[in-house]
């Protein structure tokens, strides 16, 4: 049975029987409390003088609308949207059912009561690290020196993509890097010295793009493996040995034996001295505009100055120490690895040379800090690794005066 706030019944009988059905006559412009369910939202409605509106029992704003047309009434929500009254269209009901209308009403007056409330933060994009690795090297490898930008996106490749490439950038936990660390335990402790940082980088990108929760990299505080340098210094036995290798492979090998003089006069890196252009060279100096750590400035001794001295320039190229094809720098790694089987030294690696340019300024008392300067060190703790070089001629110098003092004392035995 209908309800109305203004009905006034009458009766009506089935021709061939004694049925009588209590109808309403209803105040069509007032809405009209009915349980709206399938079977009310298939009926089709017959004309009338004005548009009917039937309002479900148990949801308040849940309605159908028939036109004064008649037919199949129309789905609809009556909401507040910033102090406004508004009715929502929710469809036919000849082509949405009353559930799913019913739950597209619930939403919408849901959603109108949390209008203007703060919004829950989004979950992280679950993009994957390998989908990442693109977009993260195309914005941020131009950052990188080319060798460097090289490096990382080898690593990248042999690395981090077969560890984490399957991995939502969002949900790499502390857990993973932890156990990824485990699994390069032994001879790869070194990979994963090299390749963390990489890491590191690309997910603190990705919390700048939304990827990650902000402040959540997994590799910050991730100890590294701890790795005992190698440690290789020239002998003055070896340094003979080398000078006369040298001196033999002059003939044939000019420019490469000028390069490799030059890292053991200046302690300069290889690179730095392989990839030198004339416009860096002053007289007494080498300024470089860019290195390892930034601009630097090699300094010329007086042999450094006479290798310099008797180079000659080469027409079509900028550099000092071209290959033969003039616009490549010199490989000095392949030259090194023929020379020093000449004069056995098969283990001397050509940054060696820049270790012993160092334990040769300790020996002659040259200060932490000074060579630290000449050999272009950022840091202050990179030098401190040939401290205990220090310790070894104070120690000597010690023994030396302790034993004049002996004779003195006629302690000599």
């Amino acid at each position: 049975m209908l309800t109305t706030g203004n009905a006034t019944p009458t009766s009506r009988t089935i021709p061939g029987g004694s049925l009588t059905i209590l109808a309403l006559k209803t105040d069509l412009s007032a809405p009209t409390t009915v349980r709206l369910d399938g079977n009310f939202g298939r009926r089709r409605f017959p004309p009338a003088e004005s548009d009917r509106n039937f309002s479900d029992a148990e949801l308040p704003g849940f309605g159908l609308r028939v036109r004064r047309s008649g037919g199949i009434g129309t789905w609809f929500v009556m909401l507040h949207r910033r102090g406004r009254r508004v009715r929502l269209t929710l469809g036919k009901a000849d082509r949405t059912s009353a559930a799913d209308a019913r739950t597209a009403a619930r939403k919408a007056l849901a959603a109108a009561a949390l209008d203007g409330l703060p919004v829950p933060t989004p979950k992280p994009n679950r993009i994957t690290l390998e989908a990442f690795a693109d977009e993260f090297m195309r914005d941020y490898g131009p950052r990188w020196k080319p060798a460097t930008r090289n490096t990382s996106a080898d690593i990248l490749r042999r690395e981090l993509l077969p560890a984490f490439g399957r991995h939502a950038v969002a949900e790499i936990a502390r857990t993973d890097v932890n156990r990824w660390r485990d699994s390069l335990a032994g001879p790869r402790e070194a990979v994963f010295n090299r390749a963390v940082p990489v890491l590191s980088v690309m997910l603190q990108y990705a919390e700048k793009l939304g990827y990650r929760r902000k402040g959540s990299n997994p590799c910050r505080g991730i100890p590294r493996y701890k790795r005992q340098l190698p440690e290789r210094y020239l002998s003055p036995a070896e340094y003979r040995h080398l000078g006369r290798a040298l001196a033999a492979a002059e003939t044939d090998h000019p420019s490469a034996v000028a390069a490799i003089r030059l890292l053991l006069f200046t302690g300069a890196r290889c690179g730095e001295i392989a990839t030198l252009e004339w416009a860096w060279v002053k007289p007494d100096r080498l300024a470089l505009p860019d290195s390892k750590t930034g601009a630097k400035t090699v300094y010329l001794n007086a042999p450094a100055r006479d290798v310099m001295v008797r180079l000659k320039k080469q027409s079509g190229t900028k550099l000092v120490f071209p290959s033969n094809r003039v616009s490549i720098p010199i490989n000095l790694g392949v030259f090194w690895t023929k020379l020093r089987r000449t004069c056995a030294l098969p283990d001397v690696r050509l940054h060696d040379l820049r270790h012993s340019f160092a334990s040769t300024a300790i020996m002659d008392g040259v200060p932490l800090a000074t060579i630290g300067k000449l050999l272009g060190h950022g840091l202050p703790e990179t030098t401190a690794r040939y401290a205990h070089l220090a310790d070894d001629t104070i120690a000597d110098a010690a023994q030396r005066v302790s034993g004049s003092l002996a004779k003195c004392l006629g302690l000599e035995p």
